[in-house]
């Protein structure tokens, strides 16, 4: 099953569901995320799953 996981200043899964995500699943991390005060954590919990085989995308410029 994959899942769909965004993360922008205002919104973001559980830390716990963002490290269980694998294969199949993807994290898009829109640049106002950097501004959370829990974004280390987050970015932690992003590299978890990346290496457990999510596709994990840091937009630059790209449209909401």
């Amino acid at each position: 099953m994959s899942a769909l996981h965004a993360i922008d200043a205002a919104m973001s899964p559980a830390l716990g569901d963002i490290r269980a995500a694998g294969e199949g699943d993807l994290i898009y991390i829109r640049p106002e995320a950097t501004t959370r005060r829990d974004f280390p954590k987050i970015w932690e919990a992003v590299g978890v799953a990346l290496a457990r085989g999510a596709f994990v995308c840091v937009m630059n410029r790209e449209e909401s």
